[in-house]
């Protein structure tokens, strides 16, 4: 066996003991022989490998839980999102887990959650297959130096076996499947589920309770900048175009998802890229697109034909969620260091499936707190069982399942930058025009990526706006290489009293939404509420 660099703080300090190999730190073209060999998938034409991550093609947000304990308990927002599990069940699960883990071999990626040194957080992936191990490698930080990974000592570990399962009646869990937060022993647990996005998003939650205690605001959104170092973010939900928009060939790409906003700017918690692939378009995504056609890139439930061991990007036969996972060292345009300076504009995403939102529209700083709160976007009919038209969708942040604090202590440090560092927010709706979904037709890629240019360029500075009678917000009357009728919503429905009844339907629901957060804002922000 290759000896890969091995940290001197073994595995008996998480109570793992007896294992079989151990795969320490091991290389991309390592973790690729492993998984090769252990059938955990192929590789595919030009060097992809695709794997399959069998039932759970997605994250499974009800299967979470927090260790309710006396360091933190005080401090997390308890409900649907933050669900409690107590010391006792944490232990009991824990044990099972740690029996089930000897004789077994083990990948061990140790790693960094930050770009910043100042802030980053050293973390070690602990997991039951070669794949996982690799993108673990991928979407984190890890270091080439032997003397610092063998230094290194994680203060938080994820343990992931995906073939070890819960026993709800004894675990207090709500299914097999278990996502699990100990703050206190700065530990994840993840059985039951083998989508890899889990270890991802684990961390993620992990800085959104350590960082804000810090003096950091860490935010779900991408972030990129231009040829005068003009720093923009992208917030947005699954599907609202974060990752295509900020992976843009005339700007320079910090990072596709996660983000922290520091005194001394932003800085990326991510050393890599998962995107969605689903109908990609090398024309309106050639970056991602080619970094799908690359050695080093893990495709979950891509369509593959075994015979030509070529991908179909457009197969949704598996999921609708497939997914790409890379170094950010694919993207020719993007920048190693994951750092950048304070924003200069901030842009919030949302794919508005009823058709009523303005393409963009410049926001107040009030409105702008209204909106990260209210966090809106829209699922369509056919991405979920039962949906059968549009359906509104309220994500506190634009990432409510990762924040563990409660949203207004997120709201209020992004209104603080905001207003420190004189940033511009913009809404972009990425969505629907003409009519609802399946009525209408979504916004061209194209027009978006020219007012977005626009809006960072400053070209949209002076032009005469459009204050929307229901949602306040100010459109611009005119954009470069766009369309005038396409700014304003209104006027591609061919029925404008359809429109107003829609856009009166959206507003209700907006207010509806915002009530349990009218109460701890001041009346600018509440007063930033559409007309219902």
């Amino acid at each position: 066996m290759v000896e890969h660099p091995r940290s001197k703080f073994g595995l008996e300090n998480h109570g793992i003991l007896n294992p079989g190999a151990v795969y320490w730190n091991t290389s991309t073209p390592g973790l690729y022989e492993q998984a090769i060999r252990r059938r955990e998938g192929h590789m595919a034409h030009l060097g992809p490998l695709v794997v399959r991550t069998g039932q759970h093609t997605g994250r499974s947000p009800r299967d979470k839980f927090i260790v309710n304990e006396a360091g933190s308990s005080d401090k997390v927002a308890w409900g649907k999102v933050n669900q409690p599990i107590s010391q006792a069940q944490w232990e009991m699960l824990h044990r099972r887990l740690r029996s089930y883990l000897q004789g077994r071999d083990l990948f061990v990626q140790d790693c960094y959650a930050g770009a910043d040194k100042k802030y980053r957080l050293p973390i070690r992936i602990v997991t039951e297959h070669a794949w996982t191990a690799l993108f673990s490698r991928n979407l984190f930080i890890h270091s080439h130096s032997f003397d610092e990974l063998v230094q290194h000592t994680p203060e938080f570990t994820v343990i992931q076996a995906p073939n070890f399962y819960a026993i709800p009646a004894e675990d207090g869990t709500r299914s097999e499947v278990f996502i699990c937060i100990n703050f206190a022993e700065r530990m994840v647990i993840i059985g039951g589920t083998q989508y890899a996005g889990e270890i991802k998003k684990s961390i993620f939650s992990v800085l959104n309770y350590l960082l804000p205690q810090r003096g950091v605001l860490p935010m779900h959104c991408s972030a990129n900048y231009g040829d005068q170092g003009d720093v923009a973010l992208f917030f947005g939900l699954s599907g609202t175009g974060k990752t295509t928009l900020s992976t843009d060939p005339q700007r320079t790409l910090v990072g596709d998802d996660e983000h922290g906003w520091s005194d001394n700017g932003i800085f990326n918690f991510e050393g890599g890229c998962y995107a969605k692939t689903i109908r990609l378009s090398p024309t309106a995504e050639p970056d991602i697109y080619e970094a799908t056609r690359r050695f080093g890139t893990i495709l979950e439930n891509v369509g593959y034909d075994p015979v030509t061991g070529r991908v179909d990007l457009d197969d949704e036969s598996l999921t609708e969620n497939t997914r790409a996972a890379y170094p950010i060292s694919h993207i020719a345009h993007a920048t190693r260091s994951g750092v950048a300076g304070h924003p200069n504009n901030v842009v919030f995403l949302t794919a508005d499936a009823f058709g009523v939102l303005p393409p963009i529209a410049r926001l107040t700083p009030a409105q702008a707190i209204y909106h990260f709160l209210s966090g809106y976007t829209a699922k369509v009919a056919g991405t979920e069982k039962g949906v059968t038209e549009p359906t509104a969708t309220f994500s506190a942040c634009f990432g409510e399942p990762f924040m563990v604090l409660p949203p207004q202590t997120y709201a209020q440090m992004l209104g603080e930058r905001i207003a420190e560092q004189g940033a511009h927010v913009w809404l972009v709706n990425t969505g629907w025009s003409g009519g609802p979904y399946g009525v209408g037709r979504r916004i061209k890629i194209a027009y978006t990526r020219a007012m977005v240019h626009a809006a960072l360029d400053g070209a949209l500075d002076g032009v005469p706006t459009r204050v929307d009678p229901i949602f306040h917000t100010e459109t611009p009357t005119a954009c470069p290489e766009v369309p005038s009728e396409v700014l304003d919503p209104r006027l591609t429905w061919g029925d404008n009293g359809a429109y107003d009844a829609q856009a009166a339907r959206l507003a209700a629901m907006f207010n509806e939404n915002f009530e349990k957060y009218a109460a701890s804002v001041d009346q600018a922000v509440r007063a930033a509420a559409p007309n219902a």
